[in-house]
């Protein structure tokens, strides 16, 4: 039987790889905010520099911030089996591999790739941190806690989170068995840019399933604590996430029908198009009906409603694509930082002071808030011709609403960026208590 201090402890361990992961992502992210802005954009030459850091902000802040979190939300699940013994150093392979993203990020000469979903940097220590990060993961969710039946009660996550993050934990399975199938189906001769476009494509539409379970989990426990009972019950949550996941086993079958065929591009595409959004929509339907009022669950909402508004209007390859992701992965991330206070305090951090905890009561807000401004700028800028994928020098504009829709990206983001920092304000206010803590009773223990 798994005990709860090792849970905490893997638990402990992923949210501190999934915080410093965040919180570098959004140094990388302030950087990147002013490399769209009007003049400002102009005064750097190297559109490659901007490139890099493109790269490694989206992998941080897509890949490891987000399954990270899943992680040491997964790890909190009380199972009445043993668990893997690997898991339980899994987060330590994860933590090299971001040293490893870092430090080739940084060598001479790496090519940045701007593949859809995974950006690579193309160089064999960047591989490798992606590698090791992907076991790290395998290693945590091939584990007992992924079967059903289980578990034992837990005050923290309800039975109906517990569905959701099995089946987060099932679609990043399915997402690396999909790269691993991509991978031995690649055909020799492509280019770098063509290559890892391919490789990332099948996998990464998957990992956008596994992001959304993560989330409706988390409003599952941000309601359940404010209502104080279960806002949605086991069966409909076991319903729910089926429909949800059911369509995923076929994705690592998809890439054997051919890498290079109509089948595999489209089919990956008609796959989130429709596999996504009629689940979501259910369970936001089931959550609505407690009448919720927590701040970080109707931010995330309102994002998650624009970021599919968004992705429907989609027309070309313009601003409107990142606009429409930013939404989405903004839903997912304000979400995971509006449950992180009373996550720390189940594993065993103090509770924080009143002044910072009325930080983390805004804080979802603004961050939600600044993503919202963020998304429509660049959708406006989209809608008037604006293409993606131009950063410094490369960027071109032609006209006034193009450059307002920059104007508005810019201070949506600039927000964004001060809610990030207010929540890397807020974690760390908590992880010094905490040290300070066990300094005491070292202390303490010494006499």
């Amino acid at each position: 039987m798994s005990t709860f201090r090792d849970d905490r402890e893997r638990a402990r361990e992923w949210m501190l790889v999934a915080v410093l992961s965040l919180g570098l992502a959004g140094v990388l992210a302030t950087g990147l905010v002013f490399a769209r802005m009007p003049r400002l954009a102009t005064l750097v030459t190297d559109p490659a520099f901007f490139k890099r850091c493109l790269v490694v902000h989206v992998d941080l802040a897509l890949v490891v911030w987000f399954y990270a979190f899943v992680a040491a939300l997964f790890a909190l699940i009380p199972s009445r089996i043993r668990s893997n013994p690997i898991a339980r150093h899994a987060s330590a392979f994860a933590a090299g591999g971001v040293a490893l993203l870092l430090a080739a990020a940084g060598a001479p000469g790496a090519r940045a790739i701007l593949a859809n979903y995974i950006p690579v940097v193309d160089h064999p220590l960047y591989i490798g941190g992606l590698v090791a990060i992907g076991f790290a993961l395998a290693c945590t969710f091939l584990d007992p806690k992924l079967l059903p039946g289980t578990e034992r009660e837990s005050e923290l996550i309800p039975p109906a989170a517990v569905v959701g993050l099995r089946a987060s934990a099932l679609a990043v399975l399915l997402a690396l068995l999909t790269f691993f199938s991509t991978r031995l189906a690649m055909p020799a001769g492509l280019t770098p840019e063509a290559h890892w476009e391919i490789v990332m494509w099948g996998g990464g539409h998957v990992l956008q399933f596994a992001s959304v379970a993560a989330m409706l989990s988390v409003w599952t426990i941000l309601l359940s604590r404010s209502a104080g009972r279960a806002v949605v019950s086991r069966r409909a949550a076991v319903i729910v996430f089926s429909l949800l996941i059911a369509p995923l086993f076929a994705a690592p079958l998809l890439p054997l029908a051919g890498v290079t065929t109509a089948t595999y591009h489209v089919g990956f595409t008609r796959l989130m198009q429709f596999g996504i959004a009629p689940a979501v929509l259910i369970y936001l339907a089931l959550c609505v009906r407690a009448r919720p009022t927590n701040a970080g669950f109707i931010a995330s909402a309102a994002l998650t409603v624009v970021g599919f508004a968004l992705g429907a209007s989609i027309r070309g390859p313009n601003t409107v694509i990142p606009a429409h992701y930013h939404a989405s992965i903004g839903a997912v991330t304000v979400a995971f930082m509006a449950v992180t206070v009373p996550l720390l305090e189940a594993l065993g951090f103090p509770a924080p002071s009143k002044r910072v905890r009325a930080i983390a009561a805004v804080q979802p807000a603004l961050l939600g808030g600044g993503q919202l401004v963020f998304a429509i700028g660049f959708a406006l800028a989209g809608a008037h011709g604006m293409q993606r994928k131009a950063y410094g020098g490369e960027q071109v504009i032609r006209s006034l609403p193009e450059t307002i829709g920059l104007a508005v990206m810019g201070i949506g983001g600039l927000v964004a960026v001060t809610g990030g920092v207010l929540f890397l304000f807020v974690v760390g206010a908590m992880w010094r208590r905490r040290l300070i803590q066990l300094r005491t009773e070292r202390g303490l223990a010494w006499r």
